[in-house]
C-alpha cells in the first residue's frame, strides 16, 4: 500500500489503467475541496473511494465527469486528456456516472426513461420521420432499441416495472433504473455515487449482483460509498481521501490495517 498517490499519469503509464487522475485541484472561494489528488483505476476493476464528509470524494467525481472544471491537474481516460470535456462528451467516450440522488424523470414510465439513454436516434429529426427510406430505417432502429431495452430491464430484474411511472419506484428500484439506463449508453467505465443509499437489503444484493455480473464482462467501476461493508467486501482496491487529498490506497485488508484510516475515518472498526 502506498501513502502517496501517482504524481504524473504519463510517468507511470500502464496499459491496465483505464483512468488516471493527476494532481487534480478544485477551490470554491477560499475552500480547497480537492488538493492535488492523484490515483489510477485499473481496467475491469471495482474500486472504492471513501473518506469522511467533506473529504472531497463527490467533488472529485464531479471533476472527473465534467460537472465541474478543475482549477489544475488532469484527467486521462483511455489515454486521452479529457480534463475539460463536458459531461455529454465524456458519456460519448464511455465515461458515465450515476448520482447519489437518482435522476429519473417523473411523469414518464420506466421504459420511457430507459429509451432516453440512447443518443442520436433517427426519430429525433422531424424530416427523417417523413422520408420513406429513412422511415424504414427508423422503424428498424426502434425495434432494435426496444429489444435491447427489454433485455437490460430483464438483466436488472425490473422488467415488471416497465410501464410504471418512474416516480412511483422505491429508492432501491430507482437505483436499479439509473444503473440500467447508464448501461444503455455503452459505457466503458461507470462511476457510482452512493449506489446503496436508500436501498433495502434485498435490492442491495440485487444491485451488487448486477454490478459484479457487469464487471465480469469487462466493465470498470469506481464507487463512492459510505457503507464500509459494501466497499470492503466488493472492491479490490480502496482509495481513502482526507481534506481533498489521497491519504492512502490499497487492498481492503491493507486499508483495514492502516491505523490512520481506522482511527480517523472508520471509527476504530470496519
Amino acid at each position: 500500500m502506498s501513502d502517496a498517490a501517482v504524481d504524473d499519469p504519463e510517468e507511470s503509464e500502464s496499459e491496465s489503467a483505464i483512468l488516471r487522475v493527476s494532481n487534480l485541484e478544485k477551490r470554491f472561494g477560499g475552500i480547497v475541496a480537492v488538493d492535488s489528488a492523484s490515483f489510477e483505476i485499473e481496467r475491469g476493476s471495482m474500486t472504492g473511494l471513501i473518506g469522511p464528509n467533506g473529504a472531497g470524494k463527490s467533488t472529485t467525481f464531479d471533476l472527473i465527469t465534467g460537472v465541474y472544471r478543475a482549477d489544475a491537474g488532469r484527467v486521462i481516460f483511455e489515454g486521452e486528456d479529457v480534463t475539460d470535456l463536458r459531461p455529454q462528451q465524456l458519456v460519448d467516450r464511455g465515461l458515465v456516472r450515476t448520482f447519489q440522488i437518482s435522476r429519473e424523470l417523473s411523469g414518464m414510465t420506466v421504459l420511457e426513461n430507459m429509451l432516453l439513454a440512447f443518443q442520436g436516434q433517427l426519430g429525433e429529426s422531424l424530416w427523417r420521420t417523413v422520408t420513406p427510406g429513412v422511415r424504414r430505417s427508423l422503424v428498424a432502429q426502434e425495434r432494435e432499441l426496444l429489444e435491447r431495452t427489454w433485455e437490460t430491464l430483464e438483466l436488472f430484474e425490473i422488467e415488471h416495472l416497465a410501464h410504471e411511472d418512474a416516480a412511483n419506484l422505491s429508492g432501491g428500484q430507482r437505483k436499479l433504473l439509473e444503473l440500467a439506463r447508464a448501461l444503455l449508453t455503452d459505457p466503458k467505465m461507470l462511476l457510482l455515487d452512493e449506489p446503496m443509499a436508500s436501498v433495502n437489503p434485498t435490492l442491495e444484493k440485487n444491485l451488487l449482483d448486477r454490478i459484479h455480473e457487469l464487471r465480469s464482462q469487462g466493465y470498470t467501476f469506481l464507487l463512492v460509498e459510505h457503507d464500509m461493508d459494501v466497499i470492503m467486501n466488493n472492491c479490490e482496491t480502496v482509495i481513502v481521501m482526507h481534506q481533498g487529498q489521497v491519504l492512502s490506497q490499497g487492498t481492503p485488508a491493507e486499508i483495514q490495517g492502516d491505523e490512520r484510516v481506522v482511527d480517523a475515518y472508520l471509527g476504530g472498526e470496519v
